[in-house]
């Protein structure tokens, strides 16, 4: 992270992995060398919840993801909501206590929007559930005053399905790339997307896993229009410095690093 921040990065995209609350104490701790840092969490992290069910039981992961470390009114007035929503099994209120719960790894840091991961975001376009996802959007607006964002592996459907939902201009992630990799239903579908819907594409997997050389990769995304960012993963500091120049030289105006 700091190799990219030092190639000009200062916006990178967390999963909300456990490991991530150490490194947001380090940019608390650090706040002059971070001071452009910009976040984009991506929650939730399907893998934790699993697992904390598996070691923990239900009863022991709610007790982890809603209490931990929390002041005792704190964990009064969570237990007074959770316990209303589990009473009246009120979905919307339980993912409002869960993207609560998320986001205090980030208490104090520059969080620019906050994206549904796509293991939920899909499972909800598929099931049609337009007021979880409308709660979700407002939710994330009213409480943290950031906008919502969603990844999904099928960006016509999810922009179509967000207008439905009332959600304007919404920001959607997705795999983006050459080769049609994780691009459902296909290319001529999400290029016909770009060019028609009105929502802020933000690109991934724009190298499709190595199946595109570097250069005709980029060149090929930043080619589409209503292209609003590329994320990216990289292994190395010439690798971003490489990615970075190539994604400048095209003028795509915001350039994610992607961790965890």
């Amino acid at each position: 992270m700091d190799a990219a921040y030092e190639c000009g990065i200062h916006a990178f995209m967390f999963n909300t992995h456990d490991r991530v609350a150490e490194i947001c104490d380090h940019f608390r701790a650090n706040p002059q060398k971070y001071a452009d840092l910009r976040l984009y969490p991506s929650m939730p992290y399907a893998h934790k919840y699993a697992n904390a069910v598996n070691e923990k039981g239900m009863i022991g992961a709610l007790n982890e993801f809603l209490f931990a470390s929390r002041t005792v009114g704190q964990a009064f007035t969570t237990l007074l909501r959770s316990g209303r929503s589990i009473i009246s099994q009120d979905m919307i209120e339980v993912m409002r206590l869960l993207v609560d719960a998320e986001m205090r790894m980030f208490r104090g840091l520059s969080v620019r929007a906050v994206f549904l991961q796509n293991i939920v975001s899909d499972l909800l376009l598929g099931m049609r559930a337009k007021p979880i996802v409308a709660a979700f959007a407002e939710h994330v607006r009213s409480t943290y005053e950031v906008e919502p964002a969603f990844n999904t592996m099928n960006m016509p459907l999810m922009a179509d399905f967000l207008e439905d939902c009332g959600i304007k201009n919404p920001i959607v992630c997705s795999s983006i790339n050459k080769a049609g990799y994780f691009m459902s239903p296909g290319i001529k579908e999400y290029e016909e997307t770009l060019r028609s819907k009105r929502f802020r594409a933000i690109a991934m997997s724009v190298f499709a896993s190595g199946a595109v050389p570097a250069e005709e990769a980029i060149e090929y995304v930043c080619g589409l229009p209503n292209i609003q960012g590329i994320v990216f993963g990289a292994s190395s500091k010439s690798h971003i410095h490489e990615t970075r120049e190539l994604i400048l030289s095209r003028s795509v105006p915001r350039t994610l690093a992607r961790t965890a």
